[in-house]
């Protein structure tokens, strides 16, 4: 779920949840607070019957009845002033309470006309005041508690004096209060709902995120955050923390095995290395001590050391150009070639070299004289040199042989150099182009080579926009294929 959505629940909650359980506790609070017991018409109050709540508002309405009887007991002739009256009413109006005074049988005053007009005919006569007592009356129908008092008029009429409160007024304050605690009630349970919500749906997943970013830095890489099936952002988090630990793991997994590469090479290369500087040590001796005595040896001895040193000069070019591939810096001159010359040049210059060897160069052009490539001649080279040699270090044939084949593909050039050498496992066909690889891992001193040749090539022919791949068979032959776009120019279409 989206922090978004997450937010949009939460605001939506905050509202409803407490405005719902808020009606909920009114209806409640109401109802039991209404639940009195019915009876019939007007009866003497009986206080067991009634709750916490009628217990204040009869309180409340003794005081207003305590003083008018006081009141009549010192001058009743104030109870014939109407001002009077007013006045007393206006006092005890705070309360919810007001008075209806009778003369004989017909209203003298009213604090509230409309109310006295509907429990009229429900107020005992003055007769019966004094029968009622100081317990009051409670009157069910309208919801009233009154109580009672009588005097005489100075004209000799009788007086009726009746004190009458909203019982519902005092259900209201009653139920206010209630209300009150119920809010307060309504609110701590739905705030405690909501902060165990975000804390479990979003505080807690950001512990476990915390934790799993700590093994990280403390270098444990092996630790897995379960995603669950947490969505939104935190999902998205949890799912970029594995993709991050996977990559750093597999970052660190290639590190390692780049820096085991690493030392693997310095190994091969002071191995490689060795070999010429002894040979050349031993024809350099040979020659200072005389054993190099006609001049058909020394000829001999100058042209090993001489191929020995080139020999050299090789594998530190190979480092020269491998430190370009691993900076990305390989400095290219790119150029419109045409490759039917191009590779004809080629084919010259190595078939000397091969013949040497005593390894037969086959070549076969098949592709039109006028096609042109983009390509760094030099570099390009670089990649024919490579393969040639890689096939000349493992030839185990007596008459060795290498094939070079042009071959038109439409838009592309095909080449592809074959030889009958020793051949490649079919396991390792895959691995030949990877960096420091060698399938020779006993690295015998005769075919001992640093591992990074034909990485080169693939890095070459990669940056001119082709493809390279291996075919063959181990005990036959290896075949190298690279594919080079042609050029074609637009403006002659």
């Amino acid at each position: 779920m989206k922090l978004r959505t997450r937010l949009q629940i939460t605001f939506i909650t905050i509202i409803v949840i407490p405005l719902f359980l808020t009606v909920i506790a009114f209806l409640c609070i109401g109802i039991y607070l209404m639940n009195i017991e019915k009876g019939q018409g007007v009866r003497e109050l009986n206080y067991s019957m009634f709750t916490e709540n009628m217990d204040e508002l009869i309180h409340m309405n003794d005081d207003v009845y305590d003083y008018l009887r006081k009141q009549i007991d010192s001058d009743p002739k104030l109870l014939e002033d109407k001002g009077y009256l007013e006045k007393v009413n206006s006092e005890v109006a705070r309360k919810s309470t007001y008075l209806i005074v009778k003369k004989d049988r017909e209203i003298y005053y009213t604090g509230n006309p409309s109310g006295a007009e509907k429990i009229l005919s429900k107020l005992p006569a003055y007769e019966n005041v004094m029968e009622s007592g100081d317990g009051g009356l409670f009157l069910e129908e309208y919801d009233k508690y009154v109580k009672l008092l009588r005097f005489d008029f100075s004209d000799g009429s009788k007086g009726s004096v009746f004190v009458i409160t909203n019982a519902n007024a005092m259900i209201s304050r009653r139920l206010l209060i209630s209300m009150f605690i119920a809010i307060i009630a309504i609110l701590v349970f739905t705030s405690f709902m909501l902060t165990e919500w975000i804390h479990k749906s979003v505080f807690r997943p950001l512990c476990d995120l915390n934790n799993a970013m700590n093994k990280i830095k403390s270098g444990n890489l092996d630790y897995v955050l379960e995603t669950g099936n947490e969505g939104g952002e935190i999902g998205d988090l949890y799912r970029n923390y594995e993709d991050m630990r996977l990559r750093l793991k597999e970052s660190a997994e290639e590190k390692e095995d780049q820096e085991k590469r690493y030392r693997e090479l310095v190994r091969n290369i002071s191995h490689d290395l060795k070999t010429p500087i002894t040979a050349i040590k031993g024809y350099v001796e040979g020659i200072m001590d005389g054993v190099a005595d006609t001049p058909e040896k020394m000829d001999k001895y100058i042209k090993t050391i001489y191929n020995k040193a080139n020999d050299m000069d090789r594998l530190i070019n190979e480092l020269s150009v491998y430190s370009g591939i691993d900076s990305n810096k390989i400095p290219y001159n790119f150029r419109q070639i045409n490759v039917a010359d191009y590779f004809g040049d080629c084919v010259e210059e190595v078939g000397l070299d091969l013949e040497s060897h005593n390894i037969q160069l086959n070549y076969s052009n098949m592709i039109p004289s006028d096609v042109i490539i983009i390509a760094d001649p030099e570099q390009l080279k670089k990649v024919i040199n490579n393969i040639i040699g890689n096939s000349v270090k493992y030839m185990d044939k007596p008459e060795g042989k290498i094939d070079i084949r042009l071959l038109d593909e439409e838009d592309s050039v095909r080449v592809e150099i074959e030889d009958n050498g020793r051949g490649v496992a079919q396991k390792d066909l895959e691995k030949i182009f990877e960096r420091f690889y060698r399938t020779d891992a006993s690295r015998n001193s005769m075919q001992g080579g640093s591992g990074i040749g034909l990485s080169i090539v693939k890095k070459i022919i990669e940056d001119h926009g082709g493809y390279i791949w291996a075919t063959g068979k181990e005990g036959v032959g290896t075949c190298i294929h690279f594919v080079i776009r042609k050029y074609v120019d637009l403006n002659q279409k």
